[in-house]
């Protein structure tokens, strides 16, 4: 049984998720004391975080980062916040995926259900080497020229799907499948979120435009 914790402030909106995860069959965990988060997600060990930006003394975003310090479980990002920078903010600290309130009930479990079995895919090869990059796949992260970048689960991806067809054009659809299994639920301009911070990523190491865009075909490495 998968377990989901929800970090939510408002108590109905808590009340109503654990039990909605309860019915589908998942165990819950909820935050109910938001003073040191951290420690709370350590010790649940859960295998999906549901994650507010509104909390209480500390912002959702932060708490995003700080637990991707230690920690790769996949994070959704349920807020109220519904602009694109917020989104874009909170996929480049590492969050997962980005659902805005009021949330459809069956794309919220649809999206669940994708994360988890994203992150229960296996790795493959455990190394990629490709135009003086190396990416290690267990570890999430991208070298090159004696620098290493930390990638979240979707540049890992994007990286690896690239990487695997070194010198060919992968379509932004083909990306898409390779990221999220129902392309319905997905906004095309997520891809592109995820793909800008990649890229300032590797230009962080010494490798700026090591991805090119081919118009209208797709991307290339």
């Amino acid at each position: 049984m998968k377990k989901v914790m929800i970090i939510e402030d408002a108590p109905t909106i808590r009340e109503e998720l654990t039990l909605l995860l309860t019915n589908e069959g998942y165990q819950t965990a909820a935050v109910t004391d938001f003073t040191d988060v951290e420690r709370q997600v350590q010790a649940a060990s859960p295998d999906l975080i549901l994650l507010d930006l509104g909390l209480p003394g500390r912002d959702g975003l932060s708490l995003c980062a700080g637990i991707r310090k230690f920690s790769r479980i996949p994070i959704i990002l349920v807020t109220g916040r519904d602009t694109a920078n917020d989104e874009l903010l909170a996929l480049s600290l590492g969050g997962d995926d980005y659902i805005t309130k009021p949330y459809n009930i069956p794309v919220l479990l649809a999206r669940i259900r994708a994360v988890l079995r994203r992150s229960g895919e296996p790795a493959g090869p455990d190394t990629l080497q490709a135009a003086g990059l190396t990416l290690h796949l267990s570890r999430g992260t991208a070298s090159a020229n004696g620098q290493t970048a930390d990638l979240s689960r979707n540049e890992l991806k994007i990286l690896a799907c690239l990487m695997s067809h070194t010198g060919q054009i992968v379509s932004r659809e083909d990306l898409i499948e390779a990221l999220w299994d129902n392309k319905i639920y997905i906004d095309d301009n997520t891809l592109s979120v995820n793909m800008t911070r990649l890229r300032g990523k590797l230009s962080e190491i010494g490798l700026p435009g090591l991805i090119k865009t081919r118009r209208g075909m797709g991307y290339q490495l």
